[in-house]
């Protein structure tokens, strides 16, 4: 219970608030009213053919727009900001009492085990580096090409075992029990999987590849950064041992991110960072050292301030979503990817991009490349002609976008993709991606860009400048 009720009553009384999920003009038609209200709905954008427009966020994927709901959630705690842990004063014990209930409410979110642990990061990315340092010595690791570098780079100290795209789930299920059935069955190993893909939002058969890790005596990490934002995950269904995530993609852009599950492994492992928090006793040793004995708690892999405005962002987050509910979070969403696919399908020159084939769910994600597009130019062109902001590249996940696009490469256009290998100056592609604060409107402003973008060209000359397509204003 919180030393201080008063004040903890007065700091979370936002999160009790609960959003309508029918906020905004169209309220009463959960087809059309973004249920949950983000920060920047309103910004206007310059468009480079003259005046102004609403801009349509459609990047969700790489970062998610604040929550109004987390936004209003961290002003009302702001004036109340303490340092957190060990602190004697009035504001320390309270910001101590919101971080550590932000704590419960992640693991209620992920519907943790009893004794599984939630350690606050910085990032998917992060989490993921925690864990690789945290291996048992000897872990081999198993990990699919497809999944983003935050997954597939961090265990460059353990043995990896990279493996094949596979084209359907039960093919991915059935590649994984190939290769762990020829691993050392006495050794520790991990395997490491997406939830659902950056790239193609194609969700992947988690609960399987669990079951096939499991009964190969190995254990399984999931990246749930695209996942989470869009669909309930539950560390017990699923029966994974390791779920990781990030805030800024869960509608709380406050640099904070998480990894919960088994606690063996972290608590045997050195802490990832050396440093106060961490630490539970140091003492000098008479030769001159010192002795230090380490948290066995989540604490043990945080050290420093830790990031409280930001670890609560995230349980405002968690709380929000839960409240207005993943079913019919997930049922307007699957309304909006319908929108694009449907009017995707209309445009032949467009290839929407997929390893299990068009009929895979997915979350609001999409990639596409244009038939004599370069990928960079047409995104520039949505952006200063129609207001509408995508991202186009290879999605730090360059091997999978090399595999989906490798025997098709784009048409060169006006703008080349600079940071492209050699001979794959034009191998990049398009993505769109959407969530619970997206309205209609803004992903069938984008379907009528493409088609016009496709049938009529771009408005507009442009060049590349740093890096970047840009329109030449010259």
């Amino acid at each position: 219970m919180s030393a201080y009720p008063h004040a903890a009553a007065t700091t979370t009384a936002a999160v009790t608030a609960v959003p309508s999920a029918t906020t905004g003009s169209e309220a009463g038609d959960p087809c059309c009213a973004a249920p949950l209200p983000v920060l920047g709905r309103d910004v206007t954008v310059p468009l480079v053919t003259g005046g102004e427009v609403t801009y349509a966020a459609l990047d969700y994927a790489a970062s998610a727009p604040a929550l109004q709901r987390v936004w209003d959630d961290v002003a009302a705690y702001a004036p109340y900001y303490g340092s957190v842990h060990r602190g004697a004063g009035y504001l320390s014990q309270l910001s101590t009492d919101l971080f550590e209930s932000s704590r419960v409410t992640v693991a209620e979110f992920l519907d943790c085990r009893p004794g599984d642990q939630v350690v606050f990061t910085r990032s998917t990315t992060d989490s993921l580096n925690l864990l690789a340092a945290a291996l048992p010595a000897g872990c081999e690791v198993f990990v699919f090409e497809t999944e983003h570098h935050a997954s597939l780079l961090p265990w460059r100290d353990a043995r990896v075992t990279y493996l094949n795209a596979p084209r359907t789930p039960a093919q991915a299920v059935e590649t994984l029990e190939r290769a762990l059935a020829d691993r050392d069955p006495y050794g520790p190993a991990l395997v490491c999987v997406t939830g659902a893909s950056n790239v193609t939002g194609e969700l992947w058969p988690v609960r399987e590849l669990a079951a096939a890790a499991h009964a190969h005596g190995a254990r399984i990490v999931l990246d749930a950064a695209q996942l989470a934002p869009h669909h309930p995950v539950s560390v017990r269904e699923l029966d994974v041992d390791w779920v990781a995530f990030s805030g800024h993609k869960l509608y709380a852009p406050f640099g904070s991110g998480v990894l919960a599950g088994r606690a063996d492994w972290l608590q045997e492992a050195d802490p990832y960072l050396a440093g106060g928090g961490a630490s539970k006793k140091v003492a000098r040793r008479t030769d001159g050292g010192v002795d230090v004995e380490w948290h066995t708690t989540a604490a043990r892999h945080e050290a420093g301030s830790p990031n409280v405005i930001g670890v609560y962002s995230i349980a405002s987050a968690c709380k929000a979503l839960t409240e207005a509910g993943f079913d019919s979070l997930v049922a307007r969403e699957q309304h909006l990817v319908a929108t694009v696919r449907e009017g995707l399908a209309e445009v032949p020159e467009v290839r929407v991009l997929s390893l299990f084939g068009d009929e895979a769910p997915r979350v609001g994600v999409l990639s596409f490349v244009v038939e004599g597009w370069n990928s960079s130019h047409f995104a520039a062109a949505l952006s200063a002609e129609y207001g509408i902001g995508v991202r186009d590249g290879l999605f730090c996940a360059h091997p999978l976008v090399r595999t989906l696009l490798g025997s098709d490469p784009q048409t060169q256009g006006e703008c080349g993709a600079p940071d492209a290998a050699p001979g794959e100056k034009s191998l990049n592609a398009i993505r769109v991606s959407f969530g619970a604060g997206t309205p209609d409107e803004h992903v069938e402003r984008f379907v009528r860009a493409v088609k016009e973008l496709v049938r009529d060209g771009a408005q507009w000359k442009y060049r590349t400048e740093d890096g970047r397509c840009v329109p030449d204003r010259g």
